[in-house]
């Protein structure tokens, strides 16, 4: 499996960095728009505007998806490095005891 090189990396946390931000500004309290705000729609007020906050949940959890994925990975690859060391350790043990054994030179 080939790894995400470090330029590769950058660009993926770049972009996200610039979504959740993108959600931050989206989110925060305008209050100078609040002010001007009429009492003629009734209903306006009481719209519900969890889009944003859902937005970021959902970048948060595809963030972790990703982190425990990479890590998941990282894994998988040290464990294969130590199967590797414990092979190789095998056969060298076993050429060894063939050179006792007299089998090999």
């Amino acid at each position: 499996m080939s790894e995400i090189s470090g330029g590769s990396r950058s660009v993926l946390l770049l972009f996200f960095l610039s979504l959740f931000l993108l959600f931050i500004s989206g989110i925060s309290d305008d209050s100078s728009g609040a002010k001007n705000e009429t009492k003629a729609d009734p209903h306006a007020a009481s719209k519900n505007n969890d889009g944003p906050e859902i937005a970021i949940v959902f970048v948060f959890v595809v963030a972790i998806g990703f982190f425990a994925f990479f890590l998941f990975k990282f894994w998988q690859k040290k464990k294969r490095e130590e199967q590797y060391a414990r092979l190789l350790k095998l056969f060298e043990e076993d050429d060894e005891l063939e050179v006792e054994l007299g089998l090999r030179d």
